[in-house]
């Protein structure tokens, strides 16, 4: 219970910005997942071009803000 608790009240924890980010932005994630199914063609190179300029950014972002976010730089890494 009290890891629990130190999970709850950490800087990076679940009452912050900072865990709620990146849960939300593994909806990337799961989208360009699904888009794997989709034929090439289909597939915007305009838009996975856009997609790696932002995730660099949020990675380094995430990488230089203190408390690191790493749930941050691993949902970027991932897309």
């Amino acid at each position: 219970m009290a890891s629990f608790g130190s999970f709850l009240n950490n800087p990076i924890g679940p009452k912050t910005t900072h865990f709620w980010g990146p849960v939300a932005n593994w909806g990337c994630v799961i989208a360009g997942l699904v888009d794997m199914k989709k034929p090439p063609e289909m597939i915007s190179g305009n838009m996975a071009g856009a997609m790696c300029i932002y995730s660099a950014l949020s990675m380094r972002f995430a990488w230089m803000v203190q408390p690191r976010n790493y749930l941050l730089l691993a949902c970027h890494a991932s897309n």
